[in-house]
């Protein structure tokens, strides 16, 4: 298990959060057509069906994985969101990533801040040393 570094802290909290966000962002959009009926949650988060999926399920990946996983976690879903915060910026607003992920700048700068929070965790967090490392030290 993982003791307490800023990685699981990312995991656990930014999980928590993602989740959240994905269930209530179903009241404002539960479409998922290509982009569908795209909402805009809290006035500023450009949201559909498919995004909501995928901040569920990202969400309950970090609760499932914080205990054991978590740097792993913060550097990979850190890096993914990078690279949809850069997409979407470079997309511009009322576009879609790959046909059916809405963004807008809400929407890229919530993945930008998340991303590099991510990928800060995961290299504030020290390698967890291996079995056969820990037994030979």
């Amino acid at each position: 298990m993982d003791g307490p570094s800023p990685a699981r802290l990312y995991a656990s909290l930014v999980g928590a959060a993602l989740v959240a966000f994905g269930i209530v962002g179903f009241f404002y959009s539960a479409s998922f057509g290509s982009p569908g009926e795209v909402k805009e949650a809290f006035g500023v988060f450009a949201v559909n069906g498919w995004s909501n999926v995928l901040h569920a399920l990202a969400g309950a990946l970090g609760l499932l994985v914080a205990g054991y996983a978590s740097r792993a976690y913060s550097l990979g879903l850190g890096t993914a969101f990078v690279a949809l915060a850069l997409w979407g910026f470079a997309l511009g607003g009322g576009e879609a990533i790959l046909g059916f992920l809405p963004v807008n700048g809400g929407i890229d700068l919530l993945h930008a801040v998340l991303g590099a929070l991510g990928v800060a965790a995961a290299l504030a967090t020290p390698a967890p040393r291996t079995r056969r490392a820990a037994a030979t030290a």
